[in-house]
């Protein structure tokens, strides 16, 4: 998986197609990501102890990491490619304009 956490994507397909944000933790097991505002289900929960309350939380969920496309500053959603710098040293590259993201 080529996505790391903080990265900014942008969200290609889903209920909340078009929406921008930033990936807060990645799953490569199951090769999904959460990413910040992104696909949140209300959570109903009841009280467990005396100090927790109970009633309706927003809880994030998992997105499949085929369905974002990370941002690049100069031509915005793009896929990723690695490449080599002159240390030898594997970066990620814009696969649009070649750029370091």
């Amino acid at each position: 998986m080529k996505l790391k956490r903080g990265d900014q994507v942008k969200v290609l397909s889903g209920k909340d197609r078009g929406r921008q944000g930033e990936v807060t933790r990645v799953l490569p097991a199951s090769d999904q990501v959460f990413v910040d505002g992104v696909h949140i289900a209300k959570r109903h929960t009841k009280p467990r102890q005396a100090t927790t309350q109970g009633g309706i939380i927003d809880k994030h969920m998992p997105i499949q990491a085929s369905n974002v496309a990370i941002l690049c500053s100069h031509c915005g959603p793009t896929r990723i490619g690695v490449s080599h710098n002159t240390d030898g040293v594997k970066i990620r590259v814009c696969r649009k304009c070649g750029g370091e993201l």
